[in-house]
């Protein structure tokens, strides 16, 4: 191929020889060495999907060709402790009505996992992602060069594509939560702490009245444990409901024969 070179603005343009008349492209040397680079189009930022807008757009047969989304583990730290080794609850609430990237829950999590392995330890607490992102967003895609207006129909059909997925939340509603022992209570706090900044608006971080990730209250989990009222479920425990027939009742109070 024989390239030939004009000089216009101190800048060399070369065209290749095979184009004429209307396929001629005249191309930027440096720009077409790392068109790889610079050919790919940034993520967008959060503030352009942080409102809830319509309904919810999940994935269905009719809302094919949805990627995957970011976060794929939402339990981390001992998972499988029993419910009585873990009495104390932190929870990072959210502040308003508002949709959470799978990117910025990906991120909350690993930050305060890791911020909770290196000082807590490894074994003492069970972190919980506490929302999934169900939501699909949607991009229209526009082009920003030369003669675009040639190749694009504006707005219309501006449906758009499958662009990622979001979870909804809304006031009030608990993001993530942490379980440990009350001697661990700082480093959860500080390790929920870290992970709301990862998340646009406002989030604020309560400690929970119930006995770890139950709904059992903590003052009186003690009592009812002693009585023999609880039955646990792995890292799970209810009360038992004295309701219904007396012989199923007595199956589950009762040690198995």
């Amino acid at each position: 191929v024989v390239y030939f070179f004009f000089f216009k603005q101190k800048t060399a343009y070369e065209i290749a020889q095979r184009l004429v008349g209307s396929e001629m492209c005249i191309r930027d040397r440096y720009q077409r060495r790392v068109h790889g680079i610079l050919g790919q189009m940034g993520r967008r930022p959060a503030r352009c999907y942080r409102y809830c807008k319509g309904k919810a757009y999940p994935k269905s047969r009719y809302n094919r060709g949805v990627p995957d989304s970011h976060i794929r583990m939402f339990d981390a730290g001992r998972k499988k402790a029993r419910t009585d080794e873990f009495p104390l609850c932190v929870h990072l609430v959210s502040g308003e009505k508002e949709q959470l990237a799978s990117e910025a829950l990906e991120a909350a999590r690993i930050t305060s996992n890791k911020y909770l392995m290196t000082k807590a330890g490894k074994d003492v607490y069970h972190l919980r992602i506490r929302v999934h992102p169900w939501h699909v967003i949607r991009i229209n895609k526009m082009l920003s060069c030369a003669g675009a207006d040639r190749l694009q129909t504006g707005m219309r059909g501006a449906f758009g594509k499958s662009y990622g997925k979001v979870a909804r939340v809304k006031i009030g509603q608990i993001i993530m939560s942490v379980r440990c022992k009350e001697r661990d209570r700082r480093h959860a706090l500080e390790a929920l702490r870290r992970a709301a900044y990862k998340f646009p608006g406002r989030q604020s971080i309560a400690i929970g009245s119930t006995y770890g990730f139950t709904d059992i209250p903590r003052l009186q989990f003690g009592k009812l444990k002693r009585e023999g009222q609880i039955t646990h479920f792995g890292n799970h425990a209810k009360i038992l409901s004295k309701h219904g027939p007396l012989k199923n009742y007595l199956k589950k109070i009762m040690p198995a024969q």
